[in-house]
């Protein structure tokens, strides 16, 4: 008896071969379980107040600093590569110690939403909702002793917030980690009878080393000590998911995981405890090395972001904002 089971056992064994699920193209494709789409792509869009022409990033090949006038070849690009939605971030022609021009009527970014809006009204525009474009001395907040102030910070990032939503933003990005900012912005619209308005918060926001590029893109490096005392401690994996618990219930819509790629586990367990819409931030030393390594043939640079990109999404992100947005878009589309 004991031979029989153990023949029929080995029969069984000898029947299941995987291989076969993975043989033709054809099959890999019928049989994928994450499905990577231009649809899942945020792509972030730098405007400088200073410029009449697009100027490249050095430390982001492909990816450039655009003049108002400009945005118009870049938009329509965008929507013809069928991307829904961009984020935006400015660079202002002065600054100063509470960064006021984040938060004028007439500012880059209030400027850039109504260009965008008029090129591509059906597109969706998220703004970036900080201050360390804005500061003279690139901190997220207002600097009092030598520290930033959470709360007089979170007074200014509603100010921010309302007029990017009153110059016609779908969704602004609170992106300083200062405590309660979400409840405050989410306060501040609603008041303003912006209540339409989505906050995709940068929830879980850590105090990253891949964020180099972006600063030079930005101009945005803190010109004394680091952003570790309000970002969060790369180390701690509860304190994020308390993070994001802390936002969903001051009112985010969406919550986000940045960067993306180190924590792709984060992404996996806030996925699993959390049903609102997750986003995860792709960040520019992601992109950067990426870029860098492909330029060298040191790797597939296609391969290597389309296998990045579909890891995230595998993970469970549902938003995927990413410097490859139209790069890998194009291939995308192509593969098709």
């Amino acid at each position: 008896m004991k031979s029989e089971l153990y023949d029929v056992s080995e029969t069984l064994a000898l029947r299941q071969r995987l291989r076969r699920l993975r043989k033709s193209e054809s099959l890999r494709l019928l049989l994928a379980e994450t499905r990577l789409s231009s649809s899942d792509f945020i792509y972030p869009i730098f405007v400088d107040q200073r410029l009449s022409e697009a100027e490249e990033i050095a430390s982001m090949p492909g990816i450039y600093r655009h003049s108002l006038s400009g945005l118009k070849n870049e938009i329509s690009e965008v929507v013809s590569l069928r991307i829904p939605a961009v984020l935006l971030f400015g660079l202002p022609k002065r600054k100063d110690a509470l960064g006021s021009e984040a938060y004028t009527a007439n500012g880059i970014v209030q400027q850039a939403v109504r260009e965008v809006k008029k090129v591509a009204p059906q597109l969706t525009v998220a703004t970036d909702v900080c201050l360390c474009q804005y500061t003279d001395h690139g901190h997220c907040g207002v600097i009092r002793d030598g520290r930033v102030e959470n709360d007089e910070t979170v007074n200014l990032l509603s100010k921010i917030a309302v007029s990017h939503a009153e110059a016609g933003a779908d969704i602004v990005g609170p992106s300083a980690m200062m405590d309660g900012q979400v409840k405050a912005l989410r306060q501040a619209l609603d008041e303003r009878g912006l209540d339409e308005t989505l906050i995709m918060s940068y929830s879980a926001k850590f105090a990253s080393g891949f964020y180099g590029p972006f600063r030079e893109a930005a101009e945005s490096a803190p010109q004394w000590g680091d952003r570790r005392s309000y970002q969060m401690d790369p180390p701690n994996r509860q304190e994020a998911i308390r993070e994001i618990e802390m936002d969903i219930a001051e009112g985010a819509d969406i919550v986000m995981v940045k960067p993306a790629l180190s924590y792709l586990d984060l992404i996996r367990e806030a996925r699993a405890k959390f049903s609102l819409p997750l986003a995860a931030y792709n960040v520019s030393g992601e992109y950067s090395m990426i870029k860098a390594a492909g330029q060298r043939d040191w790797l597939d640079e296609k391969r290597i972001a389309l296998e990045v990109l579909t890891s995230i999404k595998r993970a469970g992100a549902n938003i995927i904002i990413t410097y490859f947005a139209k790069e890998a878009a194009k291939w995308l589309r192509n593969a098709n």
